[in-house]
């Protein structure tokens, strides 16, 4: 078994699409309408789907916002450096959460970002110890 995605449903599909892809990096591996249940699925990733595990975007067409509840917590991402990854993602119109920094009652350094329909991101470091 393996992880395949994890999907998130989002408001605006172009708009989250470039935040995937603009600000964070990712690439568009696939994207499909469904006309007849009103829906379009994108798939984002940093590798191939075979591969590695991606992100699914689902956008309803008769819906634009998301009430995102108090269950989802974030999706974590590993970057080189979360300092120069924080600088790049705010030159590229990306809104930050939580500033760089070590974690509270830790030593590993993350941040987190925000998307398009408010799902949190973390960043983190590679050498993480916590």
């Amino acid at each position: 078994m393996r992880l395949l995605h994890t999907m998130l449903r989002v408001g605006d599909l172009d708009k989250s699409i470039a935040f995937y892809t603009e600000v964070l990096g990712m690439k568009l591996l696939r994207r499909k309408d469904y006309p007849e249940g009103k829906f379009t699925l994108a798939f984002v990733g940093y590798g191939e789907e075979k591969n590695t595990s991606v992100i699914e975007l689902t956008h309803n067409w008769d819906t634009n916002k998301y009430d995102l509840g108090n269950g989802y917590g974030h999706i974590a991402l590993e970057v080189e450096d979360v300092y120069n990854a924080c600088e790049t993602i705010r030159a590229n119109g990306g809104k930050i959460t939580r500033e760089p920094g070590p974690m509270m009652h830790g030593t590993s350094i993350l941040a987190f970002v925000e998307d398009p329909d408010g799902y949190k991101i973390e960043l983190l470091s590679p050498d993480r110890n916590d």
